[in-house]
């Protein structure tokens, strides 16, 4: 047997991608809610559903005013009680120049940075300031005895940070750049019409377009994940499915908000990616696998390591969105995971 071929990785995560080359798997969904009542609603569904989708605790708009540290600590302690099974539970802290931001790590990050899946920033306007926040997050994080890094995640919502968004994204910890379609329409002062707040104006608009496929490249370029905005349909689950599907399909987003529980599976669902798709992916990284990641010809086409890497993507994000993955790449590929 050739010495070099039975040393190689046989997982792709090692075998096709480098070690400055992380693969990211996230929910495709993430879930916001201010008040206790609708953080324990939306805890008590992640528990039934599974770890599929991500809540973020608001300290920005869930926190009425003088009533900030109250909020905090609200937080700080859902964080650190059995409700948060999964550890999926993350917070949007006040924007930089809110007074209360560094209160908000102070209490938040202080007390539960352990159990704190990320914190969210918004509103910033540069990547100093979003460096700013980040470091005072870390260090917080440290000093509270987290030993891995707290991830950040970056409302992309101002003309400062779309302008400035690839610096964002190159930025440490920065996880998810989150596009804010309501503060950006709203960032131009009737330049854009409220119609292109949702759909289908939110998919036509020149200038939103510009923004959205800005914030996917940026993001996508770094290792980073696009969050797509909120829908504002609160009634209709196949509104919210079909925004969904535009998100990927149009646009590249992997990751889309909800506002309230309805939304969630429909989120979900048009996410996930086709299962003969995953099939395909399936079949194609065994074959490649078992010839050491060489090319290969299947169902008559050639194959090398750029379809490689597209499938295993594919195959993660069929993983951490709750499609069904074929037994055989299930047990080759995520037995340990």
């Amino acid at each position: 047997m050739n010495s070099a071929s039975s040393t190689a990785p046989s997982h792709p995560r090692q075998a096709l991608f480098g070690v400055s080359e992380p693969t990211l798997a996230l929910a495709a969904c993430e879930h916001y809610a201010g008040s206790r009542r609708l953080l324990d609603k939306a805890l008590a569904l992640q528990r039934d559903l599974g770890p599929v989708f991500d809540i973020t605790a608001d300290c920005e708009d869930g926190a009425a005013a003088g009533q900030e540290a109250e909020q905090a600590r609200m937080v700080a302690q859902l964080l650190q009680s059995p409700d948060n099974r999964f550890d999926r539970l993350g917070v949007r802290i006040h924007d930089p120049s809110h007074p209360s931001w560094r209160d908000d790590v102070r209490r938040i990050v202080g007390e539960a940075a352990q159990r704190l899946a990320y914190v969210t920033i918004p509103k910033a306007h540069s990547e100093h300031e979003v460096r700013e926040v980040a470091e005072t997050v870390q260090d917080a994080a440290r000093a509270a005895g987290r030993a891995s890094p707290l991830p950040v995640h970056v409302l992309i919502e101002t003309h400062g940070a779309l302008r400035r968004v690839w610096e964002i994204a190159a930025l440490p910890y920065v996880e998810v750049l989150d596009f804010g379609i309501m503060d950006w329409v709203s960032a131009h002062r009737g330049a854009i019409g409220a119609q292109a707040m949702h759909s289908p104006g939110q998919f036509e608009h020149h200038l939103v377009v510009r923004a959205k496929a800005e914030c996917v490249a940026a993001a996508v370029a770094h290792g980073r994940m696009a969050a797509h905005n909120v829908c504002t349909e609160l009634r209709d689950p196949e509104v919210v499915r079909s925004d969904a599907v535009r998100a990927r399909r149009e646009f590249g987003f992997q990751r889309m908000w909800s506002i309230h529980p309805m939304q969630i599976a429909p989120i979900v669902e048009a996410m996930r990616p086709e299962f003969d798709e995953v099939e395909l992916a399936a079949e194609v990284l065994l074959a490649a696998q078992a010839v050491q990641w060489g090319p290969i010809q299947h169902a008559g086409r050639l194959h090398d390591r750029a379809s490689y890497r597209y499938y295993w993507s594919l195959l993660e994000r069929a993983r951490a969105t709750g499609q069904a993955i074929p037994q055989a790449a299930l047990q080759a590929f995520f037995q340990a995971s």
